[in-house]
């Protein structure tokens, strides 16, 4: 054998299709495919994985997408912003006695005659979008996208895919006129109809580049939101808001524009959602054929070579630490609740109670105060996690923001809301410009929907007929003059900074060290051992008696404070040395607290 056949990133429909008609060669019934692989994912994993092949795929977005020709390899990133339900489309059918497949694709790889015999299989329509508040530092650079698309286009490649589909090519661009012009029983079934001029262009750019391939005139260049299309993967794998990366087959063909009423042109499939029947020129269209989900560590660019454990981490834990007191202007208590703050995430859920939270309000803000240290401090956050976002509370904004997702049964859309984050987000709300007002109706259920996603970590999404309730795992800081009454945060704590605040950073490897800190110790495993249990019960029954005010809620918090006090040196398990310091710190917040308020 002589090379691979198919180039798997420059033409991933001919390896597709290589794998079919192997397998129906084989003695293999396509009506017993049901619309399962045959070999093809196999065949990508093999190529993704345990090949190396995952780096070479770009990462779409709105800066390189003029660069990258349709029907090839791509990887989006995003989340799952709507789930449109599944649709029906021609799988595989027979043209003469041949066996085709037009999985993982728009449209036939030949004209589909009427009375062919064809299979209709299912697939899963996901509405992705960029996830909210992605920092630019999580994002490749454009050199080396542009290098990723412009390399796919070397002399090699392009003659090897042209010698390879020149078969394929030759029977797509033979169609006639009047093929072309279908019959009434092809129209009113997608899946016969026959490729349309603008369809046969989208399969024939796939050898080179196209100079027509730029970006469209009322596309937004700054937002690519992806209809991503599923196949033979369970529902309960991907969910609303889960953050993913798909790899697939890129459908977007700036040439492509239809009308509403010609939609079946465009699509051989059987689906009612109009999101789905958009020209790829203004909704790109991802035939996935993997995917997984990410957390925060994908989002790195690099990790450093450490473990838990190691001095390393304890030496990143100390700069850290050094770096948050500079932001909060030499405030050291405030720094080391910020560091918990940052390390804080939901890790189980009991009842009602989201287990891990630990949201933060630092008071003593005035509007003056907050315009230094405020973007101070969410400058660093911004440098530190991935996904953040900012809300200046008021009461203006109070009344007209849509924070809950709502469905719009006319367009039979999930309309996004602010509240619609990803998990692992951090929301900063500046409540220094709150004023007195009155709140109308809908400043009330965002107050309300804020007070839920604070307390319970769940946000209440609105389908009209009815509310449901979405688990959320969200940090939230706020930023205040006095003690906020909206959103009672587990955390408050007098701000007392004694100098300015700076976020700069030198070090740029430094700041990798603690992204990477911060997005792995968090979700380690914690355990408290049978001894150090008895010590921390005996030490709640005395704190119990001397002060009657404790509820469950304060001893709660201790151990969520006592969990990340350890993961934050990289521990597992709970010691003496760490339960001491989150008393001692307990103590130091009690104290400013007294004299505060």
């Amino acid at each position: 054998m002589v090379g691979v056949p198919y180039d798997c990133l420059v033409n991933p429909l001919g390896a597709v299709r290589l794998t079919f008609e192997k397998a129906v060669a084989s003695g293999s019934d396509p009506a017993t495919f049901n619309g399962g692989d045959w070999g093809a994912t196999d065949l990508f994993r093999d190529f993704l994985f345990d090949s190396g092949g995952l780096s070479q795929v770009p990462i779409v977005n709105p800066a390189n997408l003029k660069w990258v020709q349709p029907n090839t390899l791509v990887r989006f990133r995003g989340m799952i912003q709507d789930m449109l339900g599944n649709e029906l489309y021609v799988g595989a059918y027979k043209d003469g006695a041949m066996w085709r497949t037009n999985k993982f694709s728009d449209v036939p790889q030949v004209p589909i005659c009427s009375s062919s015999d064809m299979r209709i299989w299912e697939r899963r329509l996901l509405y992705c979008v960029p996830v909210p508040g992605q920092n630019k530092w999580t994002e490749c650079s454009s050199e080396v996208l542009l290098n990723q698309c412009t390399n796919w286009t070397s002399p090699n490649r392009d003659k090897r895919q042209r010698e390879d589909g020149a078969a394929t090519d030759d029977m797509d661009l033979q169609v006639s006129d009047n093929e072309l012009q279908g019959t009434p029983c092809t129209k009113k079934m997608r899946g016969c109809e026959p490729h349309s001029q603008s369809s046969l262009q989208q399969e024939s750019t796939i050898e080179g580049f196209s100079p027509s391939i730029c970006m469209a005139p009322d596309f937004d260049r700054n937002f690519l939101p992806c209809l991503v299309k599923i196949y033979e993967s369970p529902e309960s794998d991907l969910k609303l808001n889960d953050v993913f990366e798909f790899v697939g087959v890129l459908t977007f063909d700036l040439e492509l524009t239809v009308d509403k009423d010609d939609t079946e042109n465009l699509e051989n499939s059987f689906c009612d959602d109009e999101l789905s029947h958009l020209p790829p020129s203004k909704v790109p269209q991802l035939h996935c054929l993997v995917h997984r989900k990410l957390a925060a560590h994908d989002f790195l660019s690099s990790s450093p070579v450490m473990e838990p454990k190691t001095h390393l981490v304890k030496e990143s834990r100390t700069a850290l630490l050094k770096h948050l007191t500079s932001v909060l202007g030499n405030d050291g208590v405030a720094a080391h609740f910020m560091l918990l703050h940052l390390l804080s995430r939901v890790h189980a859920r009991v009842d009602t109670l989201a287990v891990g939270k630990l949201s933060l309000n630092l008071t003593g803000f005035s509007e003056k105060s907050v315009s230094v240290f405020g973007n101070s401090v969410n400058l660093a956050i911004k440098n530190l996690l991935p996904f953040t976002q900012c809300i200046p509370l008021t009461v203006d904004y109070l009344n007209t923001a849509s924070l809950a997702p709502r469905k719009d049964y006319q367009t039979n859309r999930l309309v996004s809301g602010v509240l619609q984050l990803a998990e692992g987000s951090h929301l900063t709300i500046d409540e220094t410009q709150l004023q007195a007002g009155t709140l109308n109706s809908i400043g009330v259920e965002n107050v309300r929907l804020l007070k839920s996603l604070m307390e319970s970590q769940k946000v209440e999404y609105d389908f009209q007929y009815y509310k449901m309730e979405m688990a959320a795992d969200v940090r939230l800081l706020i930023l205040s003059e006095g003690k906020s009454n909206i959103l009672p945060a587990d955390l408050v704590l007098p701000f007392r900074p004694s100098s300015v605040g700076s976020s700069e950073i030198e070090d740029a490897e430094a700041v990798k060290a603690w992204r990477w800190y911060l997005a792995t110790l968090g979700s380690l495993p914690h355990s408290i051992e049978s001894e150090m249990l008895k010590v921390v019960e005996d030490d709640l029954v005395a704190a119990r008696q001397a002060d009657r005010s404790l509820c469950s809620r304060d001893f709660s918090r201790w151990l969520t404070m006592s969990r990340l006090m350890s993961l934050s040196f990289g521990e597992t398990s709970l010691s003496l040395e760490h339960w001491q310091m989150v008393k001692e710190l307990e103590r130091l917040r009690g104290e400013r607290l007294r004299c505060s308020f």
